[in-house]
């Protein structure tokens, strides 16, 4: 926003998400500035690298921020470290009245994912980023949602195993339940399954999801253009997010109904969607899309957020 003072932000979390994080707000927003990165390990590269870059920063975590200076300017906080650890860090902050944008499954705040429900929970002051795994799948199961009844949704994440640092290992047991409430509550699936998977493939491989959807009321050619047309809102902060192959549909009629639990027998649309997510290669690697994904998501919710507060104090 052109002639506003920049929103200052910190990051708690030095490691690969928030170092990334950090790079692209320094690179390419124009209304939120670095106020401070803290993390807990003295030798991270983030904290060197931040400092290098004249970022304020603490390596006593959230206590260590809450010392800085720069801790008063502050009106908004990107915690990029664990589930747990997230419990304490919004006690915190909620209690500083700074706003919190969670990129861990913790799943204290709303649920958002920016193309779907970007514009609805800009007011609370813990938001939660889903998984990366949900931010690449959530877009689709609510695109063939939003011309059919998604009865079932089931979500396969395939990472390299390089890309998956301490905090998402970490985090792999939140990361599934995390996802399959956000496939339900955001997607609006009537019922949600996620797996992840970590493959150690040599040279690493580019993030892939498979998602399969179980519908009814639209169309095959009806599903496919909702899908595109999703595929494009993502590709506005996600440029390496694509369909790796063409839709795959399959019929489930009278003859050869559908049993799912706790739902019943439904008839209807087997949609197969394959998705490839690439990323911008601001500071991990090109192969990392699961992390890409979820710093691009929190960048633009962040950026929503400083443009509803500048909006407010203009009024």
């Amino acid at each position: 926003m052109a002639g506003s003072k920049k929103l200052k932000v910190a990051i708690i979390g030095s490691g690969n998400i928030g170092t990334d994080l950090m790079i692209k707000i320094m690179r390419t927003s124009e209304v939120l500035e670095m106020g401070a990165l803290a993390g807990i390990d003295p030798d991270s590269d983030g904290l060197k690298r931040a400092a290098r870059l004249d970022v304020p920063v603490t390596h006593d975590g959230i206590e260590g921020l809450v010392a800085l200076p720069a801790w008063r300017e502050i009106e908004l906080v990107f915690d990029a470290t664990s589930a747990s650890a997230h419990r304490r860090h919004s006690e915190v902050c909620l209690a500083a009245g700074k706003t919190i944008i969670d990129l861990t499954p913790a799943a204290i705040g709303p649920y958002v994912i920016p193309v779907v429900n970007g514009e609805a929970h800009l007011a609370a002051p813990n938001l939660n980023m889903v998984t990366c795994g949900g931010q690449a799948t959530i877009p689709i199961v609510a695109a063939v949602a939003q011309v059919g009844t998604v009865h079932y949704a089931e979500i396969v994440a395939s990472i390299a195993s390089k890309s998956a640092g301490p905090g998402t290992r970490a985090n792999i047991d939140e990361f599934t339940a995390t996802t399959a409430r956000g496939i339900e509550t955001v997607g609006g699936a009537q019922k949600g399954k996620a797996i992840i998977v970590l493959n150690p493939a040599e040279p690493p491989m580019i993030m892939r999801d498979t998602v399969f959807t179980l519908s009814s009321g639209a169309t095959e050619e009806v599903i496919e253009q909702s899908v595109q047309a999703m595929v494009k809102k993502v590709q506005a902060y996600v440029p390496g997010y694509r369909l790796k192959q063409a839709l795959q549909f399959e019929r489930f009629g009278s003859n050869n109904p559908v049993h799912i639990p706790g739902i019943g027998t439904v008839e209807g649309i087997k949609t197969s969607i394959f998705l490839e997510v690439e990323g911008a290669a601001h500071y991990l690697p090109a192969y990392a899309g699961n992390l890409d994904i979820m710093t691009s998501a929190a960048l633009a919710t962040g950026e929503k957020i400083a443009q509803r507060k500048f909006q407010e104090r203009a009024a």
